[in-house]
């Protein structure tokens, strides 16, 4: 870089995912950066009057998800506040960006706007936000009970590859246009008296600005609404969708666009500066930058509520077989992505059914062999995306339900297994994988990973790497509206660094994991067939 030694400057990356809200703080002083702050809350513990589960509401349906902006914008006034309270000089904060979880949707009427502007910083933001809500919850990734309406898209704009080719997926049932043409269709009021349906990231970065947010494009590309070609929305999913509803969408905006700043609610609450407000995006995009995947040929593997594997792709290939995803990249480019809903509540699940600590389940995985004699799980605990399974429940295939140890590293395996098969559309030689994600601390996990894949999987000291891209997002769109651009290499230089404990594949495990997987395949295939269901076979 082409800078000059001067007073330091501190960028901030918000990330509020479905279980949690984080920050991470890096501090830039000419060519030199470092990470001064990480922070986060649980929704559960830290917001326990919202009676979330992991940070979803009670349901007695499993297809359906939802959760409460409400409490989405009481977590970012205690993230702020704590923010303000960590000891930094906050007023060096120059930029601010944020990610959040991609496709739910947010539904705010016509109060919002004058509400938005008139933010009173003597009283907590949850209690002005309910004032602004059309619909009093929203829908997450994790719904998938919009099957219906996925159909009645899809016929509507010509077919499946009518609407991939353009939108970068198929219509799936987590994507915000089912979700809005099911709220349409169900409550026709409350949609019609809806001026705005955000995204969560541009929910949140409203109530960041004062005013109506814009969504960035690699949000706005899980919508199944938006064009890749133009980064535009695309008409006929639009008009598909629901009546009236460009009207109500979002502006699109580059992903290095400057939105506004921090409104005055910000600075006279908590005594933070007018920083520079950055476009948020999705954790996936903020993830791309935050473990520094700006060239092509590696891919990431976050382990968090969902699993995916995800990397940089020159142009948008769209996955023929419909399990896969485009988006549009933070760098301009695009990122391939699978998405596996089975991911850290799938191992909960199995650790809490034998009673063990996150130690015991290390323990047990290090202590089974490779290939778990044969032994396989199909872990679908709840509906899945990748492959679609609307009917939950593990197989078990030569596994007995019985022995603990066993079952630990079947789900691991099955997991990497169907990372490694649903993947391989994106067309991408792995020879090295940047893990990340809560489940990236567990090395036994990784181990498992590097065999699978045949690749050497490398960590980094900030797990959270879609707080981590976002922070660099911030860093990168504030340089530039400064008139001082910085290229992407620049921007991750010296902050994005994997550990030195990298893990590298057993060659003959990765030999044994490429004839196992044709094994896991085969049962795959005969549960699709069959219907899933919580049994061993």
């Amino acid at each position: 870089m082409n800078a000059t030694m001067g007073p330091s400057k501190f960028f901030v990356g918000l990330d509020s995912s479905t279980q949690s809200i984080s920050a991470v703080v890096i501090e830039v002083r000419g060519d030199e950066r470092r990470v001064v702050l990480q922070t986060s809350l649980q929704f559960d513990e830290a917001l326990p009057h919202y009676g979330t589960q992991h940070g979803i509401l009670p349901r007695t349906d499993p297809a359906i998800a939802v959760s409460s902006p409400i409490m989405w914008a009481e977590a970012l006034d205690v993230m702020l506040g704590r923010l303000a309270g960590s000891g930094i000089d906050v007023s060096r904060v120059v930029g601010i960006s944020g990610s959040a979880q991609q496709h739910g949707s947010v539904y705010l009427n016509a109060e919002a706007r004058p509400r938005l502007s008139a933010l009173d910083p003597r009283r907590p933001l949850a209690s002005q936000v309910e004032a602004m809500l059309a619909r009093a919850v929203a829908p997450v990734w994790m719904d998938s009970s919009t099957a219906v309406e996925c159909r009645e898209i899809t016929a509507a704009v010509g077919g499946q590859t009518a609407l991939s080719s353009h939108t970068g997926s198929r219509a799936f049932e987590r994507f915000t246009a089912p979700q809005i043409r099911k709220f349409f269709k169900h409550d026709t009021d409350a949609y019609a008296a809806t001026a705005r349906v955000h995204l969560v990231s541009s929910f949140l970065a409203s109530l960041l600005i004062g005013e109506h947010a814009p969504v960035d494009p690699g949000d706005g590309s899980g919508m199944n609404l938006m064009a890749l070609s133009s980064s535009q929305w695309w008409m006929p999913a639009v008009e598909a969708t629901a009546p009236a509803l460009a009207s109500k969408l979002p502006e699109i905006v580059p992903a290095s666009t400057v939105i506004g700043r921090l409104a005055p609610y910000w600075q006279e609450r908590h005594g933070l500066p007018a920083a520079k407000v950055v476009v948020w995006s999705g954790d996936n995009p903020c993830s791309l930058v935050g473990v520094g995947l700006v060239r092509y040929g590696s891919v990431a593997i976050s382990l968090g509520t969902s699993d995916t594997v995800f990397g940089l792709m020159k142009e948008p290939s769209v996955d023929a077989e419909g399990t896969g995803h485009v988006f549009g990249a933070p760098t301009g480019d695009y990122m391939g992505l699978t998405c596996f809903s089975n991911g850290s509540l799938a191992r909960e699940r199995v650790r809490d059914a034998y009673g063990l600590s996150w130690s015991e389940f290390s323990r047990a995985l290090e202590a089974t062999p490779a290939g778990n004699d044969g032994q396989i799980m199909l872990p679908w605990f709840d509906p899945e995306i990748t492959p679609t399974v609307t009917r939950p429940g593990a197989r078990r295939f030569g596994l007995s339900p019985e022995d603990a140890p066993a079952n630990v590293r079947a789900v691991v395996e099955g997991q990497q297994m169907a990372m490694a098969l649903h993947s391989r559309w994106m067309g991408v030689e792995t020879d090295t994988i940047h893990a990340t994600g809560g489940g990236s601390g567990n090395r036994q996990i990784l181990k498992v990973m590097a065999d699978v894949f045949g690749a050497e999987v490398q960590r980094f000291d900030v797990s959270n790497s879609a707080a981590m891209g976002a922070a660099l997002r911030a860093l990168h769109a504030v340089n530039a509206d400064d008139g001082r651009p910085l290229s992407w290499d620049e921007v991750v230089a010296g902050v994005v660094c994997p550990l030195s404990d990298s893990i590298r594949p057993d060659a003959h495990h990765h030999r044994m994991y490429r004839q196992l997987m044709m094994a896991y395949e085969d049962c795959e295939a005969r549960a699709l067939r069959e219907g899933s269901s919580d049994r061993s076979a």
